[in-house]
């Protein structure tokens, strides 16, 4: 899909597809000059866009699924914005079904594949990628333009200096949410509804989450530490 792109950057998409002798089908979309003046939140209502006209076109070629091209390193970037910019923990989805869509599903086939695995493959063929390349970030990211400063790019580097301390901070942020403990949150959204500890707080009285249950125990060691030092 053509969301609005300058004519060197559709060069550069049909360049790479003729290089991996992928034969590829454009359709044309103004989405790019329908968002240009929105002041508030320009690259999300894009965003939403653009997948809908996805889904649309899709559909009518008799397809059942979307492929998006997320990869590893946006997954854990989204988790750390999400709850250092947005207070709310989330990630993004392997897989989704479309809500108004009916029968169309969202896939991310690179959900598990490395940014720097993705990048030497790109270099190994000698492919440029655009990055976003509508009229706010028109760049090529293997062209000689300085990359734009963004929340994204000051997560990058915040990971970047965290695996300094700890080389596995990346694959701990990957898993931290599917390890996520729901009797230690206080508060969470399902289905659109938002639930609060205190609903069936008092039914398991006797209950104490397995964080708790430690900290008793090394605070009940401490204190007898303390008496045995009196």
């Amino acid at each position: 899909m053509d969301p609005g792109y300058s004519p060197e950057n559709r060069k550069v998409i049909e360049d790479n597809a003729k290089s991996l002798h992928i034969p590829i089908t454009i359709f044309e979309t103004d989405i790019f000059d329908s968002v240009y003046h929105v002041e508030n939140s320009p690259c999300y209502l894009c965003a939403r866009m653009r997948r809908g006209h996805l889904y649309h076109f899709a559909q009518q070629l008799g397809c059942n699924k979307i492929a998006l091209g997320h990869h590893y390193d946006d997954v854990i970037e989204t988790i750390l914005m999400g709850m250092l910019y947005g207070a709310q923990v989330q990630t993004m989805m392997p897989k989704l079904h479309s809500i108004h869509f009916e029968g169309m599903e969202l896939i991310r086939p690179l959900y598990l594949v490395r940014e720097d695995d993705i990048k030497a493959w790109r270099d190994y063929n000698g492919l440029h990628f655009i990055q976003c390349a509508c009229k706010f970030t028109d760049t090529c990211t293997t062209c000689n333009n300085e990359e734009n400063r963004s929340k994204r790019v000051e997560i990058k580097e915040l990971i970047k200096n965290l695996k300094k301390v700890n080389p596995f901070v990346e694959s701990n942020i990957f898993r931290s949410v599917e390890n996520v403990n729901i009797d230690t949150v206080v508060g969470y959204k399902q289905h659109g509804i938002r639930h609060n500890f205190l609903e069936g707080y008092d039914d398991n009285p006797g209950y104490v989450p397995e964080a708790e249950k430690a900290a008793d125990e090394a605070g009940q060691e401490k204190e007898v530490h303390s008496c045995t030092e009196k």
